[in-house]
């Protein structure tokens, strides 16, 4: 029976509710957008370095806060594709890009687990990113500030590695369970 059988074949309120992953659409397409004002935000930050440069003469920590703030906008331009693309292969439909020589590799064995420890780490990047941007920059912030920022940061590796972990946990117990009883895994068998 091929997919479009077994589709229509459904009950309607199954299919109703398999459908209904199509509402989704409209919150990509919003992403997309987003994406687009950060290349408009990007190439304003870069002509205003230039700019800087050029007409006048800044110091090496300056123009290092901008190059941080143009990193930072790519790195969360790279997480709202993931988001996208790996949202929309996850959630919404198949991109069939088996073929395509630009297929991301990442794709190939995306889930949502997987896409929520790379969403994770991710975070981390850009959390990473303003951190560094701060100490910098720390004589401009007071001590609190500096602290509470350091205290964040730290809550999201503590939370991307309990992502990991438990993304771990749950890979390792899905493929016991697939293996049939009485063989080992390549690590038991060694042993």
């Amino acid at each position: 029976m091929n997919p479009a059988t077994r589709i229509a074949s459904l009950r309607p309120l199954p299919r109703w509710i398999f459908a209904s992953r199509w509402l989704q659409a409209p919150l990509y397409i919003g992403l997309i957008l987003a994406q687009c004002v950060y290349v408009v935000q990007f190439w304003r930050e870069l002509v205003h370095l230039i700019e800087m440069v050029t007409v006048k003469n800044i110091a090496e920590t300056e123009i290092m806060l901008i190059v941080l703030g143009l990193i930072d906008v790519v790195m969360i331009s790279n997480l709202l594709v993931m988001v996208i693309v790996g949202g929309w292969e996850t959630f919404v439909s198949r991109l069939d890009l088996d073929s395509h020589p630009d297929q991301p590799e990442w794709l190939s064995h995306v889930n949502a687990g997987v896409l929520k420890v790379k969403l994770a780490t991710a975070i981390i990047g850009i959390s990473s990113i303003h951190l560094l941007k701060t100490f910098i920059n720390a004589a401009n912030y007071d001590q609190k500030t500096l602290m509470w920022q350091t205290f964040i940061h730290i809550a999201f590796l503590v939370s991307a590695l309990a992502i990991a972990w438990t993304e771990r946990l749950a890979v390792d117990k899905h493929a016991a369970a697939a293996r049939p009883h009485g063989t080992l895994g390549a690590g038991a068998a060694e042993a």
